[in-house]
């Protein structure tokens, strides 16, 4: 018997029969003897329709009022599951973000979680009962219906598992498990058995789409067992846990993370002098606009060209800020490219295996790709390239670190 928190997505719950093949699953793990608490995400394609709606009203739609629009989307969803689940036999009792007391900021599109209530829930389970909780929404302070953002399902899942001490979060979803890289770019990707929180954490921020980047922070500062897992096949998937149950023989790298999302940008000729990254950067985060990576060049005349990576998205506006503020900076110019990617390499064995970054290096030269900026920390090395390389310096660095296999260490340099 254990205590599981399942979380469903909007693929999984995209039609009646999906949310049936859902209730079947829920049923077998209750007759395993197991307790189940599930979370679920709108059906497919609802969250789109709504925010359509909203637009239609208002061309900037009032952010309380798109809260309270968005979370009726899951609210379908736990009701029609909640009775698929009374058909079989099994008692469910269905909860709102605001029923189950998920208290909130007031940050509407946004929200972060600061409190939840366990006790309804507990009771629940107690009488046997399987608990439905919508994902995504909570309620801030003054009851106020807020949402969390991109992967607020995930984010509802980890918290309730680490609310209610889970032996497991399950997310289930359309892949079967984390793998050494995406397997539409290279076929003979892996799925990987574990994979431990950190390097979870860094696939997720450098482009992996299977985990959003706070429901594994939360997951890894409660220490919550999390298990990804295909709604639509049968297997073990993949289990994100801490580094202390690693093999001896721990590959230097693990995985392959890109993003075809970035764009680059760079102030050329500014003055080598104290503050003037912050008088570069301030702008740019009071725009809301998240800088990546940066890289300074000093020069021998004194001056320096900076540069900096943004979401593609952000492109224009964030070169929109630099030419308004290259005048008073003393700039040059300013030049962009918003056709690049972002390649990196991901692994905890990098601690203990020297000769990760080079092995990776020359893996890109025999390909003839130009590496234009590189960012690393302690488990991972990023590369920014042209984006009409990014396949081939994907399949190119699988084929070298031989993660197809079993994966191996790099040659000492």
């Amino acid at each position: 018997m254990a205590l599981l928190v399942q979380k469903y997505g909007g693929t999984s719950v995209g039609s009646v029969e999906r949310i049936e093949a859902v209730a079947d699953r829920v049923q077998r793990h209750r007759e395993q003897g197991d307790d189940v608490v599930v979370v679920v995400s709108a059906m497919s394609g609802e969250t789109n329709r709504l925010v359509a709606l909203a637009k239609s009203m208002q061309e900037v739609p009032d952010q309380r009022e798109m809260d309270v629009l968005l979370s009726t989307g899951e609210q379908v969803t736990i009701a029609l599951l909640s009775m698929a689940l009374k058909n079989r036999g099994l008692d469910a009792r269905s909860y709102t973000g605001s029923q189950v007391r998920i208290t909130t900021d007031s940050a509407h599109g946004k929200a972060r979680i600061q409190e939840i209530d366990t006790e309804a829930m507990r009771t629940d389970l107690d009488a046997g009962r399987v608990v439905v909780v919508a994902g995504f929404q909570g309620a801030d302070e003054l009851g106020n219906i807020t949402t969390l953002g991109r992967g607020g399902s995930d984010t509802t899942g980890v918290a309730l598992a680490a609310a209610l001490k889970a032996d497991e979060c399950q997310i289930y979803t359309d892949v079967d498990g984390v793998y050494t890289t995406d397997p539409r770019v290279v076929d003979s990707a892996r799925r990987l058995n574990k994979i431990t929180f950190e390097e979870m954490l860094e696939m997720a921020s450098l482009g992996s789409k299977i985990l959003q980047i706070r429901s594994v922070e939360f997951a890894g500062k409660y220490q919550v067992p999390l298990r990804v897992l295909s709604s639509f096949t049968e297997g073990e998937g993949t289990l994100i846990t801490t580094e202390g149950n690693e093999d001896m023989e721990q590959p230097a790298v693990s995985g392959i993370a890109f993003n075809r999302d970035e764009a680059k940008l760079t102030l050329q000729g500014v003055p080598d002098i104290p503050g003037i990254a912050s008088k570069i950067l301030v702008p740019i985060s009071d725009a809301n606009i998240e800088v990546d990576m940066i890289v300074q060049n000093v020069s021998a005349d004194g001056t320096t060209d900076f540069t900096f990576t943004v979401h593609r998205n952000e492109f224009d506006q964030a070169m929109e800020i630099l030419q308004a503020i290259q005048a008073e900076l003393g700039a040059r110019g300013v030049v962009g490219d918003a056709k690049i990617a972002k390649v990196s390499i991901v692994g905890v064995g990098m601690r203990s295996h020297a000769g990760v970054a080079s092995t990776m290096f020359k893996a890109l030269a025999e390909e003839s790709i130009n590496i234009q900026l590189i960012s690393t920390s302690e488990i991972k090395v990023s590369v920014i390239i042209d984006e009409k390389y990014m396949e081939l310096a994907v399949r190119s660095l699988h084929s070298s670190f031989e993660l197809s296999g079993t994966g191996v260490k790099a040659e000492a340099e």
